[in-house]
């Protein structure tokens, strides 16, 4: 198992739209996460800078952010464009961010 970090940049104005939109995340996405390994996964948010902050366990070496290849994926990042800061491809501006401290 491996815990992975990351951060995302929301659009000012679409908490309550990103939020709504995860509250009824697609079914056959969630078990593409799942079945890729990907569990307890959370986003956060800091609604002074709209950063969003994501940690997910992984069993594996994919996490969410390597799934892009898959059609569910990249429909879903279509779908969050519009509420994100993306990439030319749609996926989201992603930056990982380095494990310093955990305590078990």
């Amino acid at each position: 198992m491996t815990r992975a970090a990351f951060k995302m940049f929301l659009k000012p104005g679409f908490e309550a739209e990103y939020e709504k939109r995860h509250a009824a995340i697609w079914p056959e996405l969630k078990k593409l996460l799942k079945d890729s390994g990907v569990y307890d996964y959370s986003i956060f948010w800091d609604k002074e800078t709209n950063i969003l902050f994501a940690v997910q366990k992984v069993n594996g070496d994919q996490g969410s952010q390597d799934l892009g290849s898959t059609e569910i994926v990249q429909k879903w990042w279509a779908y969050m464009a519009d509420i994100m800061e993306t990439n030319p491809d749609n996926s989201p501006v992603s930056i990982p961010l380095p494990e310093l401290f955990y305590m078990e």
